[in-house]
């Protein structure tokens, strides 16, 4: 099985784009080697910017040179970018609508060891309450490339949310990926699984094993958060008359909370959101903390299960 962590795809996806515009702008702050970023800098160094640990200056920064004309790629781990330079994203990039894309890393508990201080599972919550602001949240290296490209081309602000533990490759080969619509990787009319992110690929693993056993469940990546692929998930809602949605995130405003919004204002059918469950994350190791956590295949298959039982009541 190859693997790849959606940070280094990132910071690849970063020469690639600098070979290819030379408006392209990086800023990190002071964590260049952990994000990726670095791989820019070795390239173009006139083009990237270390701010230094200081996140909310970097954001200032970045803004500024928007203003200017340039696209800005500005990077940190994603509890700093999102929660310490909140004020400044919110007021100095998203309010003016300046083309910054704000690409974190190191989200979710798989931080591991850093602990639940350093482990940022509201961070889509928070970029997703900005107005204005696109929200994306790739399953591999190859959407991430995808992604990265394709915010180049997109005006405004953004948020990619990246990883530091290597994921599967769930795009061996790349189908017709865009921002702001979802992929069905798989059929099924028992239960639609929703995933984002690292829960992607489990989310495939358990529609195999759900299939062993007679459920046949649909498995989205559901990759772009805001906007939200409203026409696919109702579509889903039809299909199956039941969704799950799985991410490596608080259930509390982020993909879950979405899907929720569109269903029950659209076309009611019972939703399950897993996630974390209005919880801090802890220290330990990344595999060990997604058990704990519940964000398990077995876990998925246990949520189908019940969806599928509770919409035949």
């Amino acid at each position: 099985m190859n693997k790849q962590a959606t940070r280094d795809a990132y910071g690849k996806a970063l020469v690639e784009l600098g070979r290819a515009y030379d408006d392209v702008m990086v800023l990190d702050a002071d964590l260049s080697k952990s994000t990726k970023t670095a791989e820019f800098r070795a390239v173009f160094p006139e083009r990237f910017f270390n701010a230094g640990i200081a996140e909310q200056n970097m954001m200032g920064m970045a803004a500024g040179l928007a203003a200017c004309g340039k696209k800005v790629f500005a990077s940190s781990f994603a509890i700093f970018a999102t929660g310490r330079a909140f004020e400044q994203v919110r007021n100095s990039i998203a309010y003016s609508g300046l083309d910054v894309k704000v690409c974190a890393t190191h989200s979710g508990i798989t931080v591991g060891e850093d602990g639940g201080s350093h482990q940022s599972v509201e961070d889509i919550s928070l970029m997703r309450s900005i107005p204005g602001m696109l929200v994306v949240v790739p399953c591999d290296g190859p959407s991430t490339r995808q992604a990265v490209l394709q915010l180049y081309q997109y005006s405004g602000p953004a948020y990619l949310r990246l990883g530091r533990a290597s994921v599967p490759v769930v795009y061996e080969e790349m189908p017709d990926w865009k921002i702001g619509r979802g992929i069905r990787l798989r059929e099924g009319k028992d239960c639609s699984i929703m995933a984002c992110g690292i829960m992607v690929h489990k989310a495939l693993q358990a529609a195999e094993e759900l299939a062993r056993q007679g459920l046949q469940a649909a498995v989205v990546d559901m990759h772009t958060i805001k906007p939200l692929d409203r026409d696919l998930v109702l579509e889903e809602a039809r299909r199956s008359g039941a969704i799950l949605t799985v991410e490596e995130h608080s259930i509390i405003g982020g993909l879950g909370s979405a899907v929720c919004e569109v269903v029950s204002e659209n076309y009611p059918v019972p939703v399950k959101r897993m996630g974390i469950e209005d919880q801090f994350g802890q220290s330990g190791n990344p595999d060990e903390l997604m058990d704990y956590y519940g964000l398990t295949v077995d876990k998925i298959i246990q949520n189908v299960c019940f969806l599928v039982k509770n919409k035949q009541k």
